[in-house]
């Protein structure tokens, strides 16, 4: 999408602190962080929410799924605890329309959240 923030990320358009790349999704560090650690995983491909995410992308989810693991292991707060949100459409507060993983870590958090 010519106009889409995290595209120009993907493509390496807009500088980001990378924390993971493969050929298939990116991982960077938010640049308005809600814990220690927050960190977007996004799929090079566009998509605009999980609602536009053809089904037989399961493995792309699950790929971004096993990554956010090794990356939580990777920054030390995988026995402490981890929590990854994926916000679909306005009301869930999604306001890139790529979709996108947080992977928040380093606090404590409530529940519920929001």
């Amino acid at each position: 999408m010519e106009n889409c923030l995290f595209c120009k990320i993907a493509e390496k358009g807009i500088p980001a602190k990378i924390v993971y790349e493969d050929e298939a999704i990116l991982a960077f560090e938010d640049i308005h962080p809600k814990a220690p650690t927050h960190i977007l995983i996004i799929p090079k491909d566009h998509f605009a929410s999980l609602n536009d995410v053809p089904e037989d992308k399961g493995d792309l989810l699950g790929h971004i799924l096993i990554k956010a693991r090794q990356i939580a292991r990777d920054k030390g707060i995988a026995e402490s605890g981890y929590r990854i949100v994926l916000n679909t459409a306005r009301d869930s507060g999604q306001d890139v329309f790529h979709i996108h993983f947080h992977l928040l870590g380093g606090r404590k958090m409530s529940w519920p959240p929001g």
